[in-house]
């Protein structure tokens, strides 16, 4: 439980939400929408039960915890352009940071092995090329300075074990702020996973699928304690061609696609909308808001073993031998909540 990490953890909170996260086995964050005026960011228990929230400038997407598990990071959603760092062991109003004039963020970051550094998929928009953006999380997060991410639309990244090297999922989208969220490369289009020593931040390696699958877009990422990343992409083309949405790099740089039976393709319509590992139970969900549907998938086999059918589901973090679901129609573990979800939800780590 939380209560053996000590009582600093819980510094600052009111003391009902201080007692629900003492009594917690782990602890989960997620943006929101409150259906009104707010965007925020909550922390919940694996029960669900909401322990605080906080307010947000905009739409949020995706957010970080640093290693020591009291800082959190949420990033706006793309185009956005603002990151709010929250003391989860507080109740401030999050402080805010910003990505320069000429880059937006894609939402998705991760801070360094030793949580010096924080790393964010960021767009050079008007050269149309992938950055990542390095900000100090030592000094305000002042920004640092920045690499090549090895392609276009950086989405989602991890910091492989032993933290010496990133897997970049780049999207392969062309985006402009003047177009909103409009993709004008379609047809071009070219996504991969990019290796990245971050030592150098030279590019090592370049994974890229099959010629006839450029569209299928990769986003997002999950990572095994032992370096294995899954990944999920997006078709950008016709959804209703069943190519294969999911996939795994080992840690020997392995790429291999993930042979999902036609009838859970079509579940999905295309579309993965998050992807999670669960360490305890060997597998990795995938999630479809478009196809209302959750696979679980056994990383050894690689056969479906749960299909849970949700609308609109998307957030996904490991719990116990499963995995915590959230919609954006309010649900979370099961029951209807009065708050939107966003995309993804987070784990604290232990």
């Amino acid at each position: 439980m939380l209560k053996a990490a000590g009582g600093a953890f819980l510094t600052g909170l009111a003391p009902r939400a201080a007692a629900a996260l003492a009594n917690a086995d782990a602890v989960y964050a997620s943006a929101y929408f409150d259906g009104y005026t707010d965007y925020g960011i909550a922390l919940f228990t694996e029960a669900g039960e909401i322990v605080h929230r906080y307010v947000l400038p905009g739409r949020g997407h995706d957010s970080v915890f640093d290693p020591t598990g009291r800082r959190l990071v949420t990033f706006a959603r793309r185009p956005g352009t603002f990151a709010a760092v929250i003391d989860t062991a507080r109740e401030d109003e999050p402080s805010v940071f910003h990505a320069p004039a000429d880059r937006h963020f894609y939402g998705h970051g991760r801070f360094s092995a030793d949580g010096r550094l924080l790393y964010a998929t960021e767009n050079d928009f008007d050269n149309a090329r992938g950055v990542i953006g390095i900000y100090d999380a030592t000094d305000g997060f002042r920004r640092i300075g920045e690499f090549d991410s090895g392609g276009i639309g950086p989405h989602d990244i991890v910091v492989l074990p032993g933290g010496r090297a990133m897997l970049v999922a780049n999207g392969g989208l062309e985006t402009h702020p003047d177009y909103g969220r409009t993709v004008l490369n379609v047809a071009t289009m070219s996504p991969n996973l990019a290796l990245v020593d971050l030592e150098s931040t030279d590019i090592v390696a370049i994974h890229q699928l099959p010629p006839q699958m450029h569209k299928l877009s990769i986003r997002h990422l999950g990572m095994t304690a032992e370096g294995t990343v899954w990944f999920g992409a997006q078709n950008q083309g016709d959804v209703h061609e069943l190519l294969p949405l999911a996939g795994s790099v080992s840690p020997d740089g392995s790429l291999r696609l993930l042979d999902l039976p036609g009838e859970y393709l079509r579940l999905m319509r295309g579309y993965i909308g998050s992807v999670a590992v669960n360490e305890k139970a060997g597998s990795v969900v995938f999630t479809s808001p478009q196809g209302n549907v959750a696979l679980e998938v056994d990383r050894r086999t690689e056969e479906v073993c749960a299909c849970h059918e949700i609308r609109d589901v998307c957030g996904a973090a490991p719990r116990g031998d499963g995995f915590l679901l959230s919609s954006g129609l309010g649900m979370l573990d099961g029951r209807k909540t009065s708050l939107a979800w966003d995309n993804h939800i987070v784990r604290r780590p232990a």
